[in-house]
């Protein structure tokens, strides 16, 4: 895999795939997942190149010395060595899920830089948006009669009295797909294997975030921004990606039918439709 240098001297990798002109550099999620969970975004790398990042500490990317540079918007610093390392002038972005808090903390520093914005089941925090418990139980409600679903169910009440275990989170995997199919049975087993746990806990720390300032920043990026969302995720659900959009001025929001937290995987060809169109 190709390496480049942070800023503070940690040896960073990338991952470039596909074809298609200059590439879209992609942040993955997890949070502090490695990049090859991403895989080829069901086949948008067919019609574009895709530079898919190793956040510092997962993948093929190395530790820092300083583990608090774990922490969000200290990364953003990374995003912006790797558009210098690619002699891109302005560059197309995608962040799925936390990754996407990373694009958007880049486009507030850099909003000059982005061609597009696209920003895949988008985590609300950077921006303070919530989905109320309410408005979750409903959209899992809709998964009823699923073999899974009463353990998954019992399990999100766990989840949101914050006494979940290790075992709650894993009856609630089948939640982060629109298909609990061999697909995402094998999509969900690699994560342990992908994700630094340890930096996860860093990744979204108290300071990461000032939702406020966020918000009155994201009114200047003039960039053309895509927010897709599943309607099926709990998550990150089509109205937060109503809301999400609102806070740009040129912002588009798809939501795509039976997909969840990983709509690649559960629709490949509606996702690359859209995103494709809109990166086009």
């Amino acid at each position: 895999m190709p390496i480049f240098s942070a800023p503070d001297g940690t040896a960073l990798a990338f991952r470039l795939s596909g074809s298609g002109g200059e590439p879209l550099v992609c942040l993955p999620g997890g949070p502090m997942r490695a990049g090859a969970y991403l895989g080829d975004l069901g086949g948008l790398g067919d019609r574009r190149r895709l530079a898919v990042l190793d956040l510092r500490g997962t993948g093929d990317s190395e530790a820092p010395g300083d583990p608090s540079t774990y922490r969000c918007d200290r990364q953003v610093e990374d995003v912006e060595a790797l558009r210098k390392h690619l002699g891109l002038e302005r560059f197309d972005l995608l962040g799925h899920s936390a990754g996407a808090s990373l694009a958007v903390l880049y486009a507030v520093r850099y909003p000059g830089r982005l061609r597009r914005l696209a920003l895949v089941a988008p985590s609300p925090r950077a921006v303070g948006l919530q989905l109320p418990v309410a408005d979750r139980r409903r959209i899992m409600a809709r998964r009823a009669g699923a073999p899974w679903f009463d353990a998954a169910a019992a399990a999100y009440e766990a989840i949101a009295a914050r006494t979940a275990t290790r075992a709650d989170w894993a009856a609630m995997a089948p939640m982060y797909y629109g298909r609990w199919d061999d697909a995402a049975r094998r999509h969900q087993a690699a994560e342990p294997g992908q994700r630094n746990g340890a930096a996860a806990r860093v990744y979204n720390a108290d300071g990461a975030f000032e939702p406020g300032r966020t918000r009155a920043a994201l009114g200047a990026v003039e960039a053309p921004v895509l927010v897709l969302a599943g309607e099926l995720d709990w998550i990150a659900s089509p109205a937060v990606a109503v809301e999400f959009a609102a806070l740009f001025p040129d912002a588009r929001v798809v939501a795509l039918s039976g997909a969840a937290h990983y709509p690649w995987l559960d629709d490949a060809a509606a996702f690359v439709s859209a995103v494709a169109g809109f990166l086009t």
